[in-house]
C-alpha cells in the first residue's frame, strides 16, 4: 500500500450542532476528520486519532472512499469523543454546551511504520505533550505544521514552546495570537511568535481571511465570500488540511508554494461551510475546486 505523504494527528468526534436555522446530531467532526477530508483532494493523507466502539462504520467507509489512509485510526473500548454547541445569529460566535472526551481522554498517538517517513505532518489541536510525542516518532519530515488553542497557552506554556521550537509553521487564530503574546496588533503578535522558532506563522482570521508572516514578509489573503453559511464548525481545520494537502502534493516548500497552497485551503474551506460536517466535502469535485480557485483569483486581482 502506498505510504501517505501527509499525516494528520488530532481529534475525531461526533458533534451535535445547533445553528439559528437547524439542529443536527452525531455529525462527523474533529480536527482530523475535517483536515483529512480537505487534504484528500490533493494527496492521500494518513489519519491518526482515536474513536470508540460506537463510531459509525459508515464514517470509516466515508474516509476510505475519500482516499484517506485509516491505518492510524485507533479503536478503543468506550464511547467516541462528543461535542455539542450552539451558534449565535451571526454564525461567528458559538457557545459550547457539552464536551465529553470519552476515549479521547486517554489518547496516545502512535504512528504506524508507514507514517513515520511522511514528508509532511499536521499536528492539529491536541495537548502539546502529545504533539511532542508524535514529533519524537517521525523521521526527518520536510514540513511540520502545528495548531493549538487558548487552553494549552494557559495551562502548558512550556510544553507548547518546545513544540513550536520544532515545527516549521505555527497556526493560531486572532484571539490566540493576542492572548499568547499580549500584543493587540496581529503583525506584532506574529513577529513575537516567530521568535519562538518557526519559519512561518499563519494567523487565521475567519471570514476575514488569513495572514502568513515570515521574518521578511507578510502575505494577506481574504476569505472567499460564502453567501449561505450553514455550519462553520471545522472551517479552520478544513482550511489547514486543504493548505497542507496542496503543499504536500506539490512537494516544494517555499514562500511562493505556501502562498499558492493557502488559496486552495481557503477555497476548500469555503465549500465545507455550505453544509453540516463533511456533507459538502464528500460531494465536492476537483472541477468545482478549480472553478472557484479561478473565480477567487479574479476577485483578488487589482487593476
Amino acid at each position: 500500500m502506498e505510504h501517505p505523504r501527509l499525516v494528520v494527528v488530532g481529534s475525531i468526534g461526533l458533534d451535535t450542532i445547533e445553528t439559528p436555522s437547524e439542529r443536527q446530531a452525531d455529525v462527523l467532526g474533529g480536527s482530523v476528520s475535517y483536515a483529512c477530508a480537505a487534504a484528500s483532494f490533493f494527496t492521500r493523507p494518513g489519519m491518526v486519532g482515536v474513536v470508540g466502539t460506537d463510531f459509525p462504520r459508515r464514517a470509516v467507509a466515508l474516509f476510505r472512499r475519500m482516499g484517506v489512509d485509516t491505518r492510524g485510526l485507533q479503536v478503543a473500548d468506550g464511547r467516541t469523543f462528543r461535542w455539542s454547541g450552539v451558534y449565535e445569529e451571526n454564525m461567528d460566535n458559538r457557545r459550547t454546551l457539552r464536551t465529553d472526551l470519552n476515549v479521547f481522554a486517554d489518547f496516545m498517538p502512535e504512528l504506524p511504520a508507514a507514517y513515520r517517513r511522511a514528508p509532511f505532518l499536521f499536528l492539529a489541536n491536541i495537548a502539546p505533550a502529545l504533539q511532542m510525542h508524535v514529533l519524537e516518532q517521525v523521521e526527518s519530515p520536510r514540513f511540520v505544521m502545528a495548531d493549538t488553542m487558548d487552553l494549552w497557552i494557559r495551562t502548558t506554556p512550556d510544553d507548547l514552546r518546545r513544540v513550536v521550537a520544532n515545527v516549521d509553521l505555527l497556526t493560531v487564530n486572532e484571539s490566540e495570537a493576542r492572548h499568547w503574546t499580549g500584543k493587540h496588533g496581529l503583525l506584532q503578535a506574529a513577529r513575537e511568535l516567530l521568535r519562538l522558532g518557526p519559519q512561518y506563522v499563519l494567523v487565521k482570521k475567519g471570514e476575514h481571511g488569513s495572514m502568513l508572516v515570515t521574518r521578511q514578509s507578510v502575505f494577506l489573503l481574504p476569505a472567499y465570500p460564502v453567501e449561505d453559511v450553514r455550519d462553520p464548525t471545522g472551517a479552520g481545520d478544513t482550511f489547514a488540511g486543504g493548505f497542507i494537502g496542496r503543499l504536500a502534493a506539490g512537494g516544494r516548500v517555499s514562500e511562493a508554494a505556501l502562498r499558492g497552497a493557502l488559496v486552495y485551503g481557503g477555497v476548500v474551506a469555503s465549500f465545507g461551510v455550505e453544509a453540516f460536517g463533511l456533507d459538502r466535502l464528500s460531494r465536492l469535485t476537483e472541477k468545482e475546486i478549480a472553478a472557484r480557485v479561478a473565480q477567487f483569483r479574479r476577485m483578488c486581482r487589482a487593476g
